[in-house]
Order: structure tokens, then sequence, then C-alpha cells
């Protein structure tokens, strides 16, 4: 046996034992600067992904087990593991998605999510696998509830979150997982009793059917041709209804997932594919290390290793981190503590890790305190309940439920303020590790739970090697990030008292987003009455309003004394809150006016809330019900689509091809690819000013470091400093800056860190120039860019002079940042002869980057390889921005000899790359008194940014879309492009369609208001009919959106819920909802004409396999997928045989920029062109060799000298307008929508929530309906953050 604990701790370890993937890792002096996700992807386990780096996204997602010595049981977290550092899970077992299965042998969650179309780019999907698989391991049988909450710490920026969600809910129905879970936990796993069947248990096409024949031994429908076929034959009853009803229409009481009542293709689809799904058995998942619970347990013999305390000091000289203890008991924390002073206390990392990655703080001396059972004791008595400080917030999650039933909802209202608060905070993976104290001494001055402490009188035990401290919460801040405790002191526990009777409780928060947000201002408001309902006590607590939490001394002096429910007392405390939390305009985070109106908002609510609990008649009592903050419903969703009827392949629901390889972390990225021999890594010096003159460039202290090979400046540029459409751009700048965050030069380095760190050392002297940052500040400069873009359509004076009313007004669209998962790299390899070089790059246009790469070298375009396998998201944000990232990859290539690897940090990659174009826009409308339109004058202004990159494309596309679907008979368009020093802005989904659509709808709102009609109204009496001219002189041909209109207000009830709304408002006073329809139309084809084209290049093999290489990119748009069902339909195979294994400049030569909604028209034409070519070479041969293989026909083919390759090209045609002369076709045709909006205001604090959305799109004939649906669905919720809760801000003068 082990040591006695006394003497093993007087010996620290400095190493540190884990368990990966049920595998022993033991790693001596690790690392100390290195996080767990650097660890696994140094490792090659890439499925774990780089997303943000501040644990706000999930992607890095991992599992790490352990055994808590508290609770003698096996506890499962999900975890950041870019916050996590490597040294911490010591003791512990990590699981990757590695961990979970493979492609050919996926995890049951691996293969929902993949097969129910969950993963579309698939950076994310790890991420999202690891949240359920964690969610399982804890409960075999969540919830919907459940399941939805436990991705509340994952991003996904591509599917709209409904495909993941529908996969995820199998696991919480029964009947569709084919599995039970006993009340004990253990699985009991049914067998199926036979095959066929929907999913469903108990499905109808596994009862004998009186109709049935036996044949062969099986069973088989034959229907009475006599009776009238069912109305459900696509769903599963195939005409065998019972009593009943089919198991189709059943509706479940738990399930969102596949419920379908009537034909609906999309729902029967889905119940094939999860009929299939293998049975999820826990029992088959990796068992946790037994080695670890004697570990754990320090019961491990002596030939083993022993858990001990860590003192590890750093092996690299250049390490921030120079020395990592761990004590395992509170006397050795504050023992360390004594000899190290100054060192930083690390628990969860989520703040200290956020702080060492963005701020670059250094911490030398690190003390983990999360292996210290004294710090994690709770203990109540009967005045209150002790919580350890050290308790993650998941354990005090449990803890607040624990207590608050068992002491009752009375005394424990307070536990229920700090559960309420605790709802929103954070993600999982982050509640997983935080802690109390954490959340405590850290005194943000935004902090949900420290409010909630300081009202309930909160009480804080602190210890230091001289004893122990209590210390009122009311007394512990005492200004910006600073707190009463001493040097030498911890927090021990935090004693919250019981509440008695009398008392009122609550908790509220604002944030942009209900979870994992930061706040915005929130609170804990706390009131006790006397028998006479007259004020005792009261302590109204506030973050967000000051440096600090701080309590509103003054409104709580206003209520004591007074009568609660008397009104006089309300505006009383209303009127001192107000006075006392008055912020400055100037205050850092902005807001001011929102900010203090949130502070009595909240009064106000707690007042009305508090009035009901305690009984009080008053007038706000009434209100209660409306003002307590809902949690939202489980979210459900269905989709639609017909039968595909005419096609082999094309037009299925087929799954995206590499989605079982995204959810496996099998699919590779660009900084996944195995690093070469000698490679090195970019670190970017950044501009810190938005317009200066470079003075001078120092990079020797930088170049002093070892390891440290080159700073590139623009001198070190071989050939063209310029680039873009309109060369205006430099690569890297000679003697100006134009905006903050601009590369200034590129040191590279052996390693990420040390590039990065280095750069951090060039000094750069500046000499400040006067900056434009803003669109109406270029506006009133008229800084512009030369190019206007006009449509002028008859007389719009004589228009506005015949109207019944005219309008004149203005519209802003901030900016969107596209937050595609996968942050910009490239990986520049030399060949080492003739300039050669292969680019591997995160681009949506290989093409442009091949062709820069080569200018900025000065060697020919056929001398570079542009490669892409795949990007994670993209949205636009990768069409040109991209190109520069390949570039600098590729010259410190060129310069070194050797591979060269650029990956850029999240906030890198927002300062340095350009956004979705900021529009502002002044109109005047004429209209007749019904609000049909007769002319409109709109100037429109964009944001284009320091340089030209797309924004004219932009602005052309948002002019021709200001019409949206609406007949204007007299237009006068003008837009122009502002020049500013920000970031050149430039693509993003819809490339200013919906800027200019926004223009145009918020100016119908506008009239519908000043005409006393519905905006509804408004926009159908102006819809386009058929045959109807643009302002851009095109006939809408295929015009549908008057009969989706009409089909979606009947299919979505709308009247109907018109009228329940409108109900709703006149009952509700803060509460109000609103519906809204909207329609739209997007031109397709880009707006440059030699755009406008696709090529292919497909061999047939003499095994038969079919090689496809197309001129477009994947990036999650399911494009392959769709390439390579066009080419097996056309070649008459079977989808499996037909490869895409990347798009690359050798093999798809002059290619266009996947883009512009076009790339699945050209490139499917140009396949099918190529494919159709080799068809019907090889269809002699076929005819001659009926029912041989394929193979055998291509080996035959060949032998007789058949080309069995065949380039394909296609061109749209028609296209090509002139926007001097107003003439030509802008647009091939058009997608059309309508949409439906159902939402719930707070009028008080400015939360919505959204109840329901309708869609009916028309987009063609698709190619795969649903991975169409889901590109639907992504971009509804695309837009949907743009214009309700992203917002970028900038610093006014950078």
């Amino acid at each position: 046996m082990s040591p006695s604990s006394s003497s093993s701790d007087a010996l620290h370890g400095s190493s540190i034992l884990f368990y990966l993937n049920g595998q022993r890792v033991v790693v001596d002096r690790p690392d100390l600067d290195m996080t767990l996700l650097q660890y696994l992807r140094s490792t090659g386990l890439t499925g774990t992904k780089l997303g943000c780096g501040e644990g706000g996204c999930g992607a890095c997602t991992v599992m790490i087990s352990r055994y808590d010595i508290d609770e003698s049981r096996i506890i499962h977290a999900s975890v950041n593991a870019c916050l996590c550092p490597l040294a911490t899970v010591d003791g512990k077992h990590v699981i990757t998605v590695e961990g979970l299965g493979t492609s050919a042998r996926p995890h049951p969650v691996q293969e929902r999510i993949a097969l129910l179309h969950g993963s579309q780019c698939g950076f994310c999907t790890p991420g999202f696998v690891m949240s359920l698989y964690t969610l399982l391991r804890n409960n075999p049988n969540p919830t919907e509830h459940e399941i939805e909450e436990c991705f509340d710490g994952n991003l996904c920026r591509c599917t709209g979150y409904r495909p993941i969600l529908d996969a995820a809910k199998t696991f919480a129905d029964m009947a569709w997982k084919q599995g039970t879970v006993a009340a004990d936990g253990s699985a009991h796993i049914t067998e199926p009793k036979t095959t066929g069947g929907c999913g469903i248990d108990g499905c109808c096409r596994l009862q004998k059917s009186p109709d049935a024949e036996v044949a062969n031994g099986s069973s088989a429908i034959v229907h009475d041709p006599t009776k009238a076929p069912t109305s459900i034959t696509n769903g599963c009853c195939k005409g065998l209804e019972s009593d009943s009803g089919c198991c189709k229409s059943q509706k479940r009481h738990d399930s969102g997932v596949a419920e379908c009542k009537a034909v609906n293709q999309a729902e029967a689809d889905k119940a094939a594919v999860i009929s299939k799904f293998q049975r999820y058995d826990p029992t088959q998942d990796l068992i946790f290390p037994p080695f670890l619970i004697r570990y754990a347990k320090r019961t491990t013999s002596d030939s083993e290793p022993q858990l001990r305390p860590l003192d590890i000091t750093s092996a690299d000289p250049q390490s921030w981190c120079k020395r990592y203890l761990r004590p395992l008991k509170l006397s050795g924390l504050l023992a360390a503590l004594e000899q190290y002073p100054d060192a930083k206390l690390v628990a969860g990392n989520s703040e200290v890790g956020v702080e060492i990655k963005l701020k670059r703080s250094k911490f030398g001396t690190q003390i983990y305190v999360n292996d210290i059972p004294e710090l994690r004791q709770i203990s109540d008595t009967p005045s209150g309940i002790t919580f350890g400080a050290n308790i993650t917030l998941a354990r005090f999650e449990q803890a607040l439920d624990q207590y608050g039933a068992e002491y009752g909802a009375q005394r424990t209202q307070s536990l229920a303020a700090l559960r309420e608060n605790l709802r929103y905070f954070a993600g999982n993976q982050i509640r997983n590790v935080a802690t109390i104290a954490g959340n405590i001494v850290t005194a943000s001055p935004i902090s949900d739970l420290n409010p909630v402490f300081l009202a309930a009188g909160a009480t804080l035990t602190l210890a230091s090697a001289s004893g122990e401290r209590c210390v009122p919460m009311s007394e512990f801040f005492l200004g910006y990030r600073r707190t009463a405790m001493l040097k030498g002191e911890v927090l021990v526990s935090v004693t919250v008292p019981f509440n008695v009777e009398g008392e009122v409780i609550r908790a509220f928060k604002q944030a942009k987003r209900k979870d994992d947000d930061i706040a915005i201002v929130t609170c804990g408001l706390r009131v006790r009455v006397d028998e006479d309902q007259r004020v005792v006590d009261a302590a109204f607590a506030y973050g967000g309003v000051a440096p600090t939490t701080v309590l509103a001394h003054a409104a709580a002096k206003a209520a004591v004394g007074g009568t609660w429910g008397d009104r006089s007392v309300l505006d009383r405390i209303l009127g001192a809150c107000q006075q006392e939390l008055q912020l400055d305009y100037a205050v850092p985070g902005g807001m001011a006016e929102y900010r203090t109106a949130l502070t009595t908002s909240f009064l106000f609510k707690f007042w009305a809330v508090s009035c009901s609990a305690l009984r009080i008649a008053c007038a706000e009592s009434l209100l209660a019900h409306e003002l307590d903050d809902e949690e939202r419903m489980v979210s459900k969703a269905r989709q639609e689509y017909a039968p595909v009827e005419d096609r082999a392949i094309v037009g299925k629901g087929v799954a995206h091809l590499a989605a079982l390889k995204q959810v496996t972390g099998e699919a590779r990225y660009v900084d996944d690819m195995p690093a070469l021999a000698g490679e090195l890594h970019v670190g970017l010096v950044l501009s810190t000013r938005a317009h200066a003159r470079i003075l001078s460039i120092d990079a020797e202290p930088a170049l002093a470091l070892s390891g440290v090979v080159r700073v590139l400046t623009a001198r070190d540029v071989p050939g063209e400093n310029h680039w873009n459409i309109f060369k205006d751009e430099e690569i890297l700048p000679i003697d100006t800056v134009h905006y903050y965050g601009q590369p200034l030069a590129l040191v590279l380095a052996t390693t990420l860190k040390l590039a990065q760190d280095a750069a951090r050392l060039v000094s750069v002297s500046y000499e400040d120039l006067p900056a434009v940052l803003s669109i109406r500040d270029a506006v009133a400069k008229s800084s512009f860019y030369d190019e206007t873009r006009q449509l002028i359509n008859g007389d719009v004076d004589a228009a506005l002079a015949a109207a019944d009313l005219v309008l004149e007004g203005e519209s802003y669209c901030g900016a969107q940042e596209h937050f595609y998962l996968e942050t910009m790299g490239a990986v520049a390899v030399p060949k080492g002869e003739d300039g050669e070089m292969d680019v591997f790059a995160s681009t949506q246009n290989p093409t442009e980057a091949q062709m820069v790469v080569a200018e900025v070298l000065g060697v020919p375009a056929s001398r570079v390889v542009c490669r892409v396998k795949r990007m994670g998201g993209g949205f636009g944000g990768k069409e040109s921005r991209s190109v520069l990232i390949a570039a600098f990859a590729a010259l410190g290539a060129h310069h070194t000899g050797r591979s060269v690897r650029i990956a850029l940090d999240r906030d890198e990659d927002m300062q340095v790359s350009g956004q979705r174009h900021p529009f502002y826009g002044t109109w005047t409308v004429g209209v007749t008194k019904e609000g049909r339109i007769l002319g409109l004058r709109a100037r429109v202004y964009s944001n284009g940014g320091f340089s030209h990159d797309l924004s004219i494309g932009v602005l052309e596309r948002a002019v021709s879309h200001l019409d949206n679907c609406y007949r204007m008979p007299a237009t006068d368009f003008v837009g122009r492009v502002c020049r500013t020093n920000t970031q050149s802005n430039t693509a993003f989904r819809s490339f200013g369609g919906c800027q200019g659509m926004f223009l145009s709808e918020s100016m119908l709102c506008e009239v519908a208001d000043r005409l006393n009609l519905s905006v509804e109204a408004v926009r159908e009496i102006n819809l386009y009919q058929p045959g109807d001219v643009t302002p851009f002189s095109q006939p809408l041909n295929d015009w549908n959106v008057p009969l989706m209109w009409d089909q979606l207000k009947a299919k979505a009830q709308y009247d109907e819920r018109r009228l329940a709304v409108d109900e709703f408002n006149k009952h509700s006073t803060h509460r109000k909802r609103g519906l809204a329809m909207l329609p739209t139309k997007f031109g397709i084809s880009f707006g440059v004409k030699h755009l406008n084209q696709g090529m292919a290049l497909v061999h047939v093999y003499m095994d038969g396999s079919v090689l496809v290489a197309h001129g477009g990119t994947e990036m999650g748009q399911g494009l392959h997928t769709k390439m390579a069902m066009v080419a097996a339909e056309t070649l008459e195979l079977p989808l499996e045989s037909i490869f895409i294994s990347e798009t690359a400049t050798n093999t798809a030569a002059n290619t266009s920029p996947t883009a512009a909604s076009a790339s699945s028209d050209l490139n499917g034409f140009a396949v099918y062109n190529a494919c159709k070519e080799l068809a019907d070479r090889l269809r002699p041969y076929r005819e001659r060799m009926v029912g041989e293989s394929f193979a055998k026909i291509a080996k035959t083919a060949y032998l007789d000298r058949c080309n069995l390759t065949a380039a394909g090209h296609y061109c749209t045609p028609d296209i090509g307008f002139n926007w001097a002369k107003n003439e030509g076709l802008l647009y091939f045709y058009f997608t059309q929508g309508v949409a439906i909006a159902e939402v719930e205001l707070d009028t008080l604090t400015g939360a919505h929530s959204t109840l329901r959305v309708d869609i009916i799109m028309d987009v063609g004939r698709s190619l795969n309906k649903a991975i169409d649906i889901g590109q639907i669905e992504g971009a509804f919720a695309q837009g949907q953050g743009w214009t309700t809760t992203e917002e970028f801000l900038y610093f006014p003068s950078t």
C-alpha cells in the first residue's frame, strides 16, 4: 500500500499521469504553458478543434472523467480543452472524439448526428458529439430538455441547430432508440422484433395485417386494389392503419422528432434513416480506468504511481509559467502562498486562461487548487448553507436543487435566485470546471452570482497561514477587480443564510442572448416585510452599473419603513435607484441609458413579483405572471418536401458524404495536416493605429529569441506587392497603415507560440494621420470610392407629386462577423525547384489564391498549386480575404525553403479580415393611401473599408435588391461605397442582398405606420406579379412569390394567429407579441459575367471507380456531395463509386470562387457534361456487356484504347448586364421565399424570444433536398443573429 498521507504529501511529484482514450499517459515535467487542446493536437488527435480559444464555442470539447472522493463516484464532465492546462489532468481520464468510434464503426452519437444531417462544415461537430456523449455517460436516458441544455456551450454557424437536435433527441425517446434504461442506470437493450420498421416501437410495419400475404417466409404488404389508399402511405402505415391509427400519426408526449400526420417525404426519409440506427448500449462505452480510482483514493501500491502534490518547474526558459504547484490539502495551499505570495490561483482556468490568451498576461507561479477536499465541502446549519468555495458551478447547481427540495421554497429563495442566474451562466463546459471562488474573487463588475450573494447577505470565510476570518459580502468588493482579501489569503467557503417569513429575493439578468453570454446588467433584489407589510430590510445589488458589484443603498433606504405594495413607495425607490445608479454616456461598455433603464425595470419587476409572492393586493402584483422570467420551451421543428419521383439519386436527401468523417474527427482541415520536418509558423505583427505613416519597424528584439528564423516586411516581397481586383491593397504595407490590425510584418519561428510572442516584440513607430471610421463620417467628408451604381426608371418626381403620402427617412444596418468556426489558415510547401509551391488553404477561391501567390513570388501561375480539401465554414468571408493569408504562408516558404504554416487565432482573424458591410441609406417614397408604391428615391452607402475588395459587387447586389419583391413603377437608386480606415469589408452570405432588402423593408414599416395599415397588407398589395419588370429591366418569369405568399398564409394559419397575437397584446401589459410575414427574392448569378462558368475533370479508372474534380470548394454546403450525386446518376453508378478528393488548381484550372449561390449550377452542369461524354463513350461497351460489372466494362474500354477521362465546362447562357445603360440580364433566375415569424418581447428589458418561424422556399429543382433545407435553416439562423443579437463594436478612435 501507499505511504501515509502525511509522508506522501511531503514528497512532490514533477510528472502527471492520466488516461487518454483508455490508454495510460505519463508526461514528465509537462510544458506549463500548454493546454490540453495543444497537447492533443500535438499527438495527432486533431478531431478536437480550436474555434475561439476562450471557452465560448465548444469546438474543443472533450470529456474528462474523474473519481470524486467526496461523493465516492465517477463524474464525467464536458470541458473546453482550449482552457484546460495540461498539468491539471493528472489523475483523470480524457476522452476525445477519436475515442468513441471511427467512420467505419461510429458510436451511435456519431452515427445519428451524421446521418440526420447534423454536420455541415463539420468543424464544430466533434464538440457537439462530445457534449452529447458526456450527457449520455451521466444519464443514458435524458429528457429532450436536458439534451437541449447540454449544448448550451456549443456554437454552430452552419446548421441552425435543428438537425443536431433532431439527432440528439433520438436518445430521449425509447421508441426511437430501441432501448431502455432501468431506474438504477443500468442499460437494458431491447432486441428488435423484426426489421423494416420505421423506428417507432410497435411500428405498423411490424404488425401482421389481415391483408398481408406470406411469401418466401417474410411478410410483404399487398394492398387490396378495391380499397382507397390511406393518406399516409409515404409515412409508415402502407395502408395498414388500425383503429388506433398509424404509429406515425400518434403524437409522442416527449418527442419533437418526426411528428408527421400527413404525406411528407422529409419526415418519411428521416424515419427511414432512424430505423436503421444501431442501438445505443451504454455498457459498450469506454470504462473509467480502475487504477484511477485507487490513484484518487491514494491506495496504490508502492510499486505503482501515487497521487502526490505537484511542484513542477518549467524546462523551457521562454515559458510564461515558471512554476506550477498542486497541493492536496488546504495547509499545503496556505504554505505555498506564504512562500509565493504573488502566485496566481487556478481552478477552472476560465478567467485566467482568457487573460493569458487574449490579454497576454503572464503568471510566473501558478497554484492549482481544484484537488483540495477541504475547499469542496458543503454543510448545512439551522441558519443557512455553507458551500466550499472550490466546488464547481455544476456541483453548485446540484446542491442548490438538493437543498431547495430539502428545506422548502420559502427558506431557500436565495438558493433559488442563485440557481436562476446559474441557468444562463456560461455553458456546461465552463460550469463543469469554474468555481464559486473564481466567480467571487475575480470581482467582475458584471458577475452573474455576486449581486445575488450580496443581496442574500452572504458571508465569506477567508483563510491564511495565520488563521481564518469572516467577511460580509457587503464589505468584500473595494473597487474594480479589487477585494478585501489580503496577500496569502484564500477563500474557503461562502455561507448563504436561509430566508425567513416575509422575505422575498429574486435574481434578474439581461444579456444580448439568454444563454452563455456575459451580462449587460445583472442583479439580486431582496426585501423583508413584517406582518403589516412594512419593510424591515431591503438589499438591491447590481452588477454592470459600476466598477464592481454594488448595493443601491439609497433605494434600499427609501424602501425601509414604507409599506410594500404602496405605489408611493415604488415611486420613491425607483427614483432613488435611478438617481443613485446613473451612468455617464462614456461609461466603459457603452449603452449607458439602456443599462440605467434596466436597473429600474428589474426593480419594477421585483416589486410586482414580490407583491404577488407576499399576497399583497396591488395593481402591479396582477402583472407578476408576465414579469417573472420564463424558461423557453423545448424546440420542435418539421420540414416538408415532395417525393422525388423521376430521379435515381439527384434530389434525394443523401447525407453529406464527409459527415461520418466529421463526426469522428477523421476529417482533416488545413491546420490538422501533419507538420513537415522543419516547418515554421507565422506570427503577425499587427498595426495599433487606424491610419498612420510607418516611420520604422524594429525586429531586432524578436530576432534575438532562439527559434525565430526570419522577420519579413514589404521589402521582402520578391514580386508584386499589390493585390485584389483593383490592385489597391498591399500584401504588406510599405509606408502607410490603413486600419487597426493590419498585418505589417511576418515573424517566422519554430513554434506558433514563439512566433506570436516574437511578433509582439517587434517595435513599430508611427506618425498618426486623420482617420475616417464610420459611414456617416465618410458621407460627411465625401470619402468615397470612384464607382457609382444607379438604377433609374420612370419619373420619380412625378410619382412623388402624384402620391397621397410622401415619406422621407433613413435606415442603417450594421456589420456582422462571419465567425466561421475554422479561422483562416494555410500551409505552403515549397517543392525545391522551378519555384514550384503547393499551398493548402482554407479558401473559397483557390484560383485567386494561386494567382496572387504566383504574382507575389514572381513566378508563373503554373508553378503554384492551391489545394482545398474542405473548410470549416466560409459564408463569403474566405472568398477574397483568405488569399492574403495564403500569400503570407507562401512568402515565408519562399524565403526559408521550408514548409510554413499560418493559423490565425480568433481575435487575429476578426481584426485582420473584413465583415458584412454596414449600410446606411436615405429614402423618399411616394405611396397611395392604400399603401401602393408609386416611386422611390434611395441613396445607399456601404462601408467598404480601406480597399475595394469586393465592395462594388456587394453594392451592385444591394442596389438591385432594394426592390425586394415589390413593384416600384418609378425608381431612382444611387449607391456609393465609402472609403474608411477599417478592415476591408467583404463578401458575406447574400453579398449585399439582405442589406438592400433591409433598407426597403424598414421603409415599408414606416409607410404602414403612417397609413395605419399592417405592414403585411402593404407588402401584399405591392407584390410583383408574373411578367412585371424589375428596376434592372428584367422581366419576372417563373415568379411564384404571390402563390407562395397565399400558401404559407393558409398553411401557417396567419390570420388566426394574427387575431391571437392581437388578443394576447390586449391583455398583456409588458409582454407583447409580434407576427410578421415577409417575402424575398435573391438573384442567382455572379455580377461579373466571366465568373459565370464552371469546369470539371472526371476520370474513370480500370477498377470502375470514378474520380471527380471540379471548380467548387466544400465549406459545409454539401457541394461535393451534390456533385458526386450528379456524377453517379449521369454515369448510372452507385454513389459509392464516386470520389471527390479535393479542389486543386492543377485539376480544375481558372475556377470561379465558390460563392453567389451559383456553384451547384455552374459546377454541376460541368460535372454533368463531363460524365455525359464518358457515358456516351461507354455506352457501346455497356450494350455489348449486359450484366457485367462496371469495373469489367471500364477495363475492357481501356484495353480498347477508349479515353476514360473527360473535361466538362459550362457557362451560364444569356447573362450579362450593363449598369450604365440598365440593360441586359443581371440574374439567370431567382430563388424565392416567404417567411412568417412570431416573437415575444419583454418591453421592460428588450429581451425577446422567437416563438415560431414558418418558411417556404422555391429553390428550383434541388440536387439534395435535405442539404438544401439545412442551408435554408442555417441561413435563417445567421440572419436572425445579424438582425437581433450580433453587434460589432468598435473603439471610437481606432
